[in-house]
């Protein structure tokens, strides 16, 4: 697969904040985005679950389905009682021939809970590690059967979300396991993404391009802010338009010959920041970017 560029709707509507772009219509996210040049799009609330249903609207807007987000509980419970909880979800993706499954363990995440600041995560006990890496495996194993790829969503405000517990989880993980490097959660955690992309580059399976505003990602830090409340606050933005390094991440992707989607995943206030203007912008900036880093 050749790299493509993608988006999330979630700048359009947000997921964990629904009230946020809540009376945007669905056809108004994927023409638009469409609009502003993305070959795809991953899956948002609004989206129809069925793929008969889904696969003529994504036709009509000339836009494929990359993956989804999906939220596990392996802390709580078994790989084969997560494998079934996910089987709508896993087949809704393979119907429609999306290659990885966007995953992050939530069971006793924060980044949805906006009395809890985003710097009292929940951290993964050395106790815990063996089996959750082990339950891990065995989803990924049991996905790759299906011909579709874990890609571990390290994330702010869950057990991964540190520089070191992502280089851990690969560590303890079997191959089965890619990972999803996201950009801005990994700097708003204070990792190096260009670092990650280095040392984990046969590992990862999916790429979250987006950028962050540090001064708003302190002052989140520093004043005990909740997760959401920095995205509404303008933690986030597209590729290019905060402090992201760029250029060493994308050609570390070039380097371990990173085949797939590129996607902007830039949650913001869409009151604050129009969707199509930063669709447009995010896009641009990032054919410019990954062309000169020799991906596209």
């Amino acid at each position: 697969m050749a790299i493509r560029i993608g988006t999330n709707p979630i700048a359009w509507s947000n997921d964990d904040l629904p009230e946020l772009g809540g009376d945007t219509p669905l056809e108004t996210c994927l023409r638009q985005a469409r609009q502003a040049g993305y070959d795809g799009i991953e899956l948002g609330n609004k989206f129809p679950r069925d793929p008969a249903i889904l696969t003529p609207i994504l036709e009509h807007h000339e836009l494929e389905l990359i993956s989804g987000w999906y939220s596990a509980s392996l802390l709580s419970r078994s790989a084969e009682d997560e494998i079934q909880a996910m089987q709508p979800h896993l087949e809704l993706l393979l119907a429609m021939g999306c290659a990885v499954m966007v995953f992050a363990e939530t069971s006793n995440a924060i980044h949805g809970d906006r009395s809890r600041p985003v710097n009292e995560r929940p951290v993964l006990p050395d106790s815990a590690w063996d089996e959750f890496c082990r339950r891990l495996t065995d989803v990924g194993d049991d996905l790759a059967g299906r011909g579709i790829r874990l890609a571990y969503h390290h994330h702010m405000g869950t057990v991964i979300e540190t520089e070191g517990e992502v280089d851990r989880l690969m560590a303890e993980t079997g191959p089965s396991v890619g990972l999803l490097l996201d950009t801005g959660h990994a700097v708003f955690a204070g990792a190096d993404p260009a670092r990650l992309a280095r040392a984990h580059g046969g590992r990862i399976v999916h790429v979250h391009c987006k950028d962050v505003r540090t001064g708003v990602a302190a002052r989140a830090v520093k004043q005990g802010m909740s997760f959401l409340d920095s995205v509404i606050d303008g933690v986030f933005t597209v590729p290019g338009d905060g402090a992201v390094a760029f250029d060493p991440v994308l050609t570390a992707l070039r380097q371990a010959e990173y085949a797939g989607w590129l996607v902007v995943e830039a949650e913001q206030d869409p009151a604050k920041a129009d969707p199509l203007t930063y669709a447009d912008k995010g896009y641009r900036n990032l054919v410019r970017m990954a062309g000169k880093a020799g991906l596209l």
